[in-house]
């Protein structure tokens, strides 16, 4: 997974390429490089960040090229398995983001044949089969190399002097974006939106040829057509405001957040009718699907679809349903993905769509891959979210789930008006929470020195312990573990102790009462133990070594302030222990390959 960049047109691409690569760095940073051309492919690459290459680099004259920044998944980080890759003679260069699954085979037939690798990637065998069809016409060189890959690619290609960009997707997305007198590719919108707002999303077995002035498309060896869109965030949106990491400030956006994606619905409540039709039969399976924190945000969603429509509802990981999940043709499938290009999921909807499934696409990415394959899609209101550690499209993505079943509740009309009520006072609760940042921060400065922390919730916010532990090992590197707190018991009893604290999210619901049993069983076995709490509830108070508070607010709804909370929470220990905390190591934001 990476992030890949392509400029042609009239100015200088070096600088232009590195700004671009900058701005793709949470799509992969642990080696980067680029590609220029006048005439001759000059390359410079290294395993360092955008910024170290910049300052190390030659200028290199040209108004044609291409840029990389790598997440490695063959061979390690190091200067000569970075990206660009070429071919013997350095006439061509290729970035690429993906798998390809016969590299080993296609490498042993290209070594017989003459051709000589130097890295360990999967990506050079490309360049090679592109050297070994050209005969003059670039595109028809890379198609004939793409027949013979199998696997995922999004590539860019230039070389052979000629004054053109060859790119070309399947299974990891890819955009062209439209200049005046001068075009950009890129995997990922942020990367070019200081330039243009104008792109065009290419679909699976796209060609494109792109010149300074125009661009062309051809798909399964016929001529293609492509709609332009307007990309509607900003730049300042792309950006940190004054924000130390865009983490904090993405965590700061969710009152914005809320209010812009309840916006969309609250005037109106219009039921999503596939729902509303299950909703009134009651019989059916609504499926719920999703990778990380989306799977988390699944999980909730599964909690409020029962107390709402009242419907048998599973919630899976769309990773594992792939190889075992199976759905009946009557099951309404509901998929989650920030990216709108999570490889499982993607997978997961044509499974889905093969057996006479609907499905409904929550996403934050207006014409992504799965915007165009589900049957129905809902983009939230996120923006743009940098960081690898997902906070706001989490929430934003809840917020559409409270709406949708909201409006095919089968609840007393009543109780919808309560619902309604408190939904539209969870942006001021979210502002709550991040006005006691400085109280949250120093708790943080508590449990940083330790290595190992566990997270323990019951009912709607089990989920919300596996989303708090994963966004602190995500950006701390803290070991730790989300449980259903009834199940310590069974096994993670036997790891508490005095070096392993435990953070209780304690909700006045249902689970209360066994909730404050688990609670007093950890501080039995001496865990250091805190507790979040809402406002007025000191059940807890004697036994918690610290608490925090949180707004009181319906429980149904609590997993949106216990979330936020549990992200600062995270964020202060990571910022403390001195990580990188909008790049943590080994990750990284769009998993786009299975």
């Amino acid at each position: 997974m990476c992030g890949i960049v392509g400029y042609i047109g009239e100015r200088q691409a070096q600088p232009i390429l590195l700004n671009c690569l900058s701005h793709l760095e949470y799509r992969g940073y642990d080696s980067c490089g680029i590609a220029v051309s006048d005439g001759a492919v000059k390359v410079y690459k290294d395993a360092v960040r955008v910024a170290e290459l910049k300052k190390t680099m030659p200028d290199f004259d040209g108004s044609l090229g291409i840029g990389h920044t790598r997440w490695a998944t063959h061979g390690e980080p190091s200067r000569v398995n970075a990206h660009p890759h070429g071919d013997c003679q350095n006439e061509v260069s290729v970035v690429h983001n993906g798998i390809i699954n016969n590299f080993l085979k296609l490498k042993q037939q290209l070594t017989s044949e003459g051709h000589t690798f130097v890295s360990e990637t999967d990506s050079e065998v490309i360049p090679h089969l592109i050297e070994k069809y050209y005969a003059g016409d670039l595109e028809k060189a890379v198609e004939r190399a793409l027949a013979d890959i199998e696997g995922s690619y999004a590539i860019i290609v230039m070389g052979y002097g000629e004054n053109t960009l060859i790119a070309a997707r399947k299974d990891s997305p890819l955009v062209i974006a439209l200049g005046d007198r001068e075009n950009y590719i890129a995997s990922d919108v942020p990367a070019v939106l200081d330039y243009t707002s104008r792109v065009i999303y290419l679909e699976d077995g796209d060609i494109a040829t792109v010149t300074a002035g125009g661009v062309s498309f051809r798909n399964g060896g016929k001529t293609a057509k492509r709609s332009e869109h307007k990309v509607d965030w900003s730049v300042e949106e792309a950006r940190k405001g004054g924000y130390e990491h865009y983490m904090l400030k993405e965590i700061h956006e969710q009152p914005r957040v809320i209010r812009d994606t309840l916006g969309d619905w609250l005037p109106n409540g219009e039921p999503f009718e596939d729902l509303k039709k299950m909703s009134e039969d009651g019989t059916r399976t609504l499926l719920m699907l999703g990778c990380g924190t989306s799977y988390h945000a699944a999980l909730v969603g599964k909690y409020i679809a029962q107390e709402m429509l009242g419907l048998p509802v599973r919630a899976e990981l769309a990773s594992e349903f792939n190889y075992h999940g199976r759905a009946l043709p009557e099951t309404l499938a509901v998929t989650l993905t920030q990216s709108g290009e999570t490889a499982d999921v993607l997978m997961a909807i044509k499974r889905l769509k093969d057996v006479g499934c609907r499905v409904m696409a929550i996403t934050n990415v207006n014409g992504s891959s799965v915007s165009r394959l589900a049957d129905h899609t809902i983009i939230t209101r996120a923006g743009p979210e940098i960081s690898v550690a997902a906070t706001k499209s989490f929430l934003a993505q809840l917020m559409v789930l409270y709406w949708l079943m909201m409006s095919c509740a089968r609840v007393e009309p009543k109780r919808q008006a309560e619902m309604v009520l408190q939904l539209r006072h969870m942006a001021s609760r979210v502002t709550q929470v991040l006005d006691s940042e400085a109280e949250i921060a120093e708790r943080a400065g508590y449990l940083a020195k330790y290595n190992d922390v566990f997270f323990i919730g019951r009912g709607i916010n089990y989920p919300v312990a596996l989303e708090g532990a994963l966004k602190l090992k995500e950006i701390s590197y803290v070991h730790a573990e989300g449980f259903a707190a009834g199940e310590l018991k069974h096994g993670p009893f036997a790891l508490l102790g005095r070096e392993k604290p435990v953070i209780a999210v304690l909700t006045q619901d249902a689970t209360h009462q066994t909730m404050l049993t688990s609670i007093r069983e950890v501080k039995a076995r001496g865990s250091p133990l805190m507790v979040l709490a809402s406002e007025g509830d000191d059940s807890a108070d004697s036994l918690a070594d610290f608490t925090i508070t949180v707004p009181r607010v319906d429980p149904l709804f609590s997993p949106v302030v216990n979330t936020v909370t549990l992200q600062l929470l995270a964020y202060h220990i990571a910022r403390k222990r001195g990580c990188p905390v909008d790049f943590p190591k080994n990750l990284a934001k769009s998993v786009t390959v299975e």
